[in-house]
């Protein structure tokens, strides 16, 4: 059979679907194809669940502070492992069928269940049917890294679309890979009382470059559990369980936890007959701003595209796709500011620019401990760093990097603050209530003012009428 088409999307996960959103709005003559499990990697797999666990975690780990706190009978609480993650599961399962009850769920005959592959950049074919489309957008997401000599371990070697599957946690756990999955996992299981130990080749965590922020985060997880920095793992079997060697050091597991990235689900789309140049990856060049393949009716958003795989830029990249994918002429647009929060406690997160594309000649650093916090130390989280960056002449945000309690809200705050080209006067302009986390970040903006070239004539607390 063959279909013809204004727009076919490939993929129905985050970035598919705000792409599809998009398309609506303009025709209905239009697909979906996608041949995985539905419901998106963020409900199924991701964000969702991983959350779940972190908030059982969190949860069970605050007995630690009932003693001090005049609460008796800490000491006796224990973890249903098995129902703690029946639970996580529960919740799971609530997630996507919101997604498919709103998307595939009430689809037609626009919904093809199948794997699609390009015959020609507007030619796809689904199984034996032929889909004509005048634009394309791909939107195929990602799955996880696994060394392919790990996978004769079986389910030994675990990853995230597996993880909350599991009816009993491990005695013990390596998790190679020390980003955001790793790290967040990691010490939701150390949480959970499994023996975790954590290992990553390169020499940081969670993404961060700046080296302050970079020593703190690491001196406050690396109590939690074990970080093994700097040497790649490598698995032997060794009476039924699993040796990971790092180095010098190695440690017996029951489990290991595949946690070292994503690669972009490419290798069956066909994509060497768009006739464009592929990189090592098995990717084309992507226009950011208008997520278009050279000048082809062709668009690709989402984890597929290897860049920001994160669900609010995937639900950006969908809409930028869908949009110009649904119209005849393309349109860029401009991106929104980086924002990447790492929901492990405390919070650890990136905004703006990055530290490496930072000149140190041009910036001025605001940076606050949160020892004396007092909001913190009501909490009893009163550990951590926060450091704003500005440009030295004005005062303009350009960056931060946190680690803190609650740092996912205060990275908004600077996200929105940066994006709109404020300075660290206009926000010391903003009202700060006591006592809160906030007030963390109005010290460390205090401290960010005090080293800028040009300084208001008034105090920067007090806003004039006009």
């Amino acid at each position: 059979m063959e279909k013809n088409v204004d727009v076919a999307i490939i993929g129905a996960g985050s970035a598919g679907l705000y792409a599809l959103s998009q398309v609506r709005k303009v025709t209905d003559s239009y697909v979906l194809i996608d041949g995985g499990e539905l419901g998106t990697t963020c409900a199924r797999v991701g964000c969702m669940p991983s959350k779940v666990a972190i908030q059982v975690a969190e949860d069970y780990h605050r007995r630690g502070l009932f003693e001090r706190q005049g609460i008796e009978g800490g000491e006796a609480l224990g973890l249903n492992d098995a129902e703690a993650m029946e639970h996580v599961r529960d919740l799971r399962d609530v997630f996507v069928d919101k997604v498919l009850s709103n998307s595939t769920d009430n689809m037609g005959d626009e919904f093809i269940a199948g794997q699609a592959r390009f015959l020609s950049p507007t030619t796809l074919q689904v199984g034996e049917d032929l889909i004509q489309a005048r634009a394309i957008v791909i939107a195929t997401g990602s799955s996880p890294v696994v060394p392919p000599d790990w996978r004769a371990f079986g389910d030994r070697i675990l990853t995230t679309d597996d993880l909350f599957e599991l009816q009993e946690l491990p005695d013990a756990m390596a998790v190679i890979g020390m980003g955001t999955i790793g790290l967040e996992m990691g010490q939701t299981m150390a949480r959970m009382g499994v023996e975790v130990t954590g290992i990553d080749q390169l020499d940081h965590i969670a993404g961060l470059q700046d080296p302050e922020a970079r020593k703190i985060a690491l001196e406050l997880l690396g109590k939690e559990f074990p970080i093994w920095l700097g040497c790649a793992a490598q698995i032997s079997e060794e009476d039924g369980r699993l040796r990971v060697t790092a180095g010098e050091q190695c440690v017996l597991v029951d489990r290991v936890l595949a946690a070292m990235g994503r690669r972009p689900n490419v290798q069956e789309l066909g994509l060497e007959n768009l006739g464009v140049a592929l990189d090592e990856r098995g990717l084309p060049k992507i226009d950011p701003h208008t997520m278009q393949i050279g000048e082809l009716p062709v668009f690709i958003a989402g984890d597929v595209n290897g860049d920001r795989a994160i669900l609010h830029e995937a639900a950006i990249e969908g809409r930028i796709a869908g949009y110009n994918a649904a119209r005849e002429k393309v349109t860029a647009f401009r991106r929104q500011t980086p924002l990447a929060v790492n929901f492990c406690d405390p919070n650890i997160a990136v905004v703006g620019s990055a530290w490496n594309d930072l000149d140190p000649d041009r910036i001025a650093i605001g940076e606050v401990k949160l020892g004396p916090l007092g909001r913190a130390l009501i909490m009893g989280r009163n550990k951590g760093l926060i450091r704003v960056y500005a440009d030295k002449q004005d005062g303009r945000i350009l960056g931060a990097s946190l680690v803190a309690p609650r740092g996912e809200h205060l990275a908004h705050e600077l996200a929105w603050s940066i994006q709109q080209g404020l300075t660290v006067f206009d926000l010391l302009r903003m009202p700060f209530y006591h006592p809160s986390i906030e007030e963390g970040l109005q010290s460390a903006l205090y401290d960010l003012s005090s080293k800028i070239t040009e300084q208001p004539d008034i105090p920067v607390e007090l806003h004039p009428m006009e």
